[in-house]
């Protein structure tokens, strides 16, 4: 697993994301995947999941892995929530300890939150459409309204994903990035065609909300590049393994 070293001053907080190593699965989902609906046999993601959980420093109660579409649809845990309650949903926030919040990825963004104040974690999943309709500030302004949360506070890890070097796009999705009211100066750069900068797109959303520059960790890991070390559906396609992502407060730990 890889972990974050901005969050390592805080023993409460467990916060991860998975390789593409030491699991059990086959092929394009070899070995490490944790996520059920991309196509995997359940069998193996069912034993993943069991050692993932052994790995982390203390078990979750419960994972809770969204079963995410690309939407801005954030949803408040407050209970071991139903698959149904899961559908459609792309970021997850709750102050409950012992819930391990993940997202999937596999070159689209995950985004690791922790207010550190109130006690409260998210997490995010942010693909390009996710990105431009502004997920992050969103899960944001859900943390604020429901937890009071402060911008200050909170401390945010960017995961691996697509570099700009490799996340090569059409112009409709350079003017969607322009027409939300991007800076495009910073996030995009013309070669043969545009390419955008999700890192950066999504660092800005953290401190339009208050994240000081310092708060925030970039993984700096590009899936489509490393992709024997992480999967990425640019090389193996749709069907095949996604990165966990998570963040859990202890049970054991004040």
């Amino acid at each position: 697993m890889l972990g974050y070293g901005i969050m390592k001053p805080y023993s409460n907080i467990s916060c991860f994301s998975t390789t593409r190593h030491g699991g059990c699965g086959e092929g394009a989902y070899a070995t490490f995947n944790c996520t059920h609906y991309c196509g995997d046999n359940p069998e193996h993601v069912k034993a993943n999941l069991e050692n993932l959980g052994a790995l982390l420093p203390e078990r979750p109660r419960v994972f809770v892995i969204p079963r995410q579409t690309h939407t801005t649809n954030v949803r408040i845990i407050t209970d071991v929530p139903t698959q149904e309650e899961l559908q459609d949903v792309d970021a997850v926030v709750t102050h409950l300890k012992g819930f391990c919040l993940c997202v999937s990825t596999a070159d689209c963004v995950p985004i690791l939150i922790y207010d550190k104040k109130k006690q409260v974690i998210a997490a995010v999943h942010a693909g390009w459409r996710g990105t431009v309709g502004r997920i992050v500030e969103k899960t944001l302004e859900v943390m604020k309204l429901h937890y009071g949360t402060d911008g200050k506070n909170v401390i945010a890890c960017i995961g691996p994903s697509i570099s700009l070097e490799s996340f090569e796009v059409g112009d409709e999705v350079y003017e969607a990035f322009a027409e939300a009211g991007f800076e495009m100066e910073r996030i995009a750069k013309k070669y043969e065609k545009w390419h955008l900068d999700l890192w950066e797109a999504n660092r800005l959303q953290l401190l339009a909300h208050g994240v000081l520059p310092e708060h925030i960790e970039v993984a700096g890991i590009c899936t489509y590049q490393q992709h024997e070390d992480f999967f990425s559906a640019r090389r193996l396609g749709i069907r095949s393994g996604r990165i966990l992502s998570g963040i859990q407060m202890s049970q054991s730990v004040e």
